[in-house]
């Protein structure tokens, strides 16, 4: 019968829990002890071992001493250890030189009083036996998800959808008493709507191609409106005529806003630049150069940075309006920048792109997340409100509103084409919230022009949040 097979008969001693117990304490006091990368105290005893001089250690390799050497130390060892090895990091004093060395040796464990002078000492250098102390990803503590629990806001409702342009509905822009907005459409005209009602109120040509971009002014009874016909107008609503014209443009204009505190305007188009007008002089203050492509999306702030702009060449750009140089130039994205949103309270904005919404601090524009979801498609608007619902349309007539500290999306709804149009005409173009939050509008392809507001019958009981922690986010 073989010695293996005597073993496994011999009766195995049976232990005590307690006895178990103790063992895997200690255990895990040798894994995970606090000192365990520190340096073990100082050993008298240790210190009388003599190294022969002809030791040779290679650059992290590991040589054993001679047989000589270790039948003349064999006289001053420490007794044999308990455990495996008896490892003294770091600092060996030698009594000849009174140096130090960078070494550390290793008993092995005696096996029983047969054990000779010839078994050999290995030698490590210090320096691989510190790197096995640093700590890993498999023991450092494990930190719960701090992620932001959506606040519960109420589904959207579509209540209203008015008609009468006959193209694509491109920009939208509130009066600043809430009463009206006006519409620019593909169909050259500008259009006058009463908010309560929805009804038409006045329709103004002047433009010779699509209405891109619409802003109203909150200091003069201006309106501003901007196409792809390279022109940029300025209305006066007391006479409902074309009072001045901005020339410079090199092609169509894309997107337009007023400055909130000093008479200047910012348009964004084709030609790459955003240019900053003098609203009375009409004279071109700056030509903000730097973008690659299309600037088609653009906001102002009282502070710096003044101006910041999105552009088909997926960079946004903050923009120093005092001397008109960029400040700081954002890269995040993979693809155009067709949409950005500044939240009306908080100093951070939004910017929408085909691969992700992402959201960013002001003034410095520093990245805090990703938008929890992914809409996959173009998102040609979006904006958010004074509860923090950011609304964002897309080029599939997607409408998604999501909660903006947390990044969930709370509903995600599908815009209905009114009777007669293709489905392919289901796309948003532009939206707006009124001046109060409550009411949301949206510009579409279907020619029409869709009034939204929350379900007043929804609670938190009927409609709960479906949210779970993101895993792993990705903070790029």
């Amino acid at each position: 019968m073989t010695g293996s097979t005597m073993a496994s008969e011999l009766p195995v001693e049976p232990q005590s829990f307690k006895k178990l117990s103790l063992k895997s304490i200690k255990r895990s006091l040798d894994l995970f002890s606090p000192t365990h990368s520190q340096l073990p105290p100082p050993d008298a005893e240790s210190k009388k071992i003599r190294m022969s001089h002809k030791l040779h250690v290679e650059y992290g390799g590991i040589k054993s001493v001679s047989n000589q050497s270790a039948k003349n130390s064999t006289q001053n060892h420490v007794a044999p250890s308990t455990s495996n090895a008896l490892v003294l990091s770091g600092s060996v004093n030698s009594e000849k030189t009174g140096t130090q060395s960078d070494l550390a040796i290793v008993q092995p464990k005696n096996l029983g009083d047969g054990n000779k002078a010839g078994k050999s000492t290995a030698v490590i250098p210090a320096r691989a036996t510190s790197e096995r102390n640093l700590p890993t990803a498999a023991l450092m503590e494990r930190i719960p998800s701090r992620w932001p629990r959506p606040v519960w806001h109420a589904p959207w409702k579509n209540y209203r959808v008015i008609s009468g342009h006959l193209g694509w509905v491109r920009s939208v822009a509130f009066s600043p008493n809430n009463e009206w907005f006006c519409t620019g459409s593909a169909d050259r005209t500008i259009k006058i709507w009463d908010t309560g009602s929805g009804r038409l109120r006045l329709t103004l040509t002047g433009h010779i191609e699509q209405v891109r971009g619409l802003a109203v002014s909150t200091r003069h009874t201006y309106m501003f409106s901007a196409g792809d016909d390279k022109q940029v107008k300025c209305w006066d609503l007391e006479q409902n005529k074309v009072i001045r014209s901005y020339h410079g443009h090199l092609s169509g204009v894309y997107c337009l806003a007023l400055h909130p505190t000093i008479d200047v305007l910012l348009t964004g188009g084709r030609d790459s630049v955003c240019r900053v007008w003098d609203i009375r002089s009409k004279m071109q203050i700056h030509a903000l150069s730097g973008h690659d492509n299309t600037v088609c999306s653009v906001f102002t702030r009282p502070t710096d940075p003044q101006v910041v702009t999105g552009s088909h060449d997926s960079t946004i750009k903050f923009w120093d309006l005092r001397y008109g140089k960029t400040m700081a130039t954002l890269t995040h994205h993979k693809k155009s920048v067709r949409a950005l949103a500044q939240h009306p309270i908080e100093d951070s904005f939004a910017s929408a792109s085909a691969d992700n919404i992402k959201k960013f601090s002001l003034p410095r524009g520093e990245f805090l997340h990703n938008m929890l979801s992914q809409q996959k498609t173009i998102i040609n608007a979006m904006t958010v409100n004074q509860e923090g619902v950011l609304a964002t349309g897309g080029d599939n007539g997607s409408l998604w509103f999501w909660d903006w500290k947390s990044g969930h999306s709370f509903q995600q709804s599908q815009t209905i084409v009114q009777p007669g149009s293709l489905d392919s005409e289901a796309g948003i173009y532009a939206l707006s919230y009124d001046i109060t939050g409550t009411r949301l509008i949206t510009c579409e392809a279907d020619k029409t022009i869709k009034m939204w507001k929350e379900d007043e019958n929804a609670t938190p009981e009927t409609h709960p949040v479906n949210f779970k922690p993101p895993k792993d986010i990705r903070r790029f």
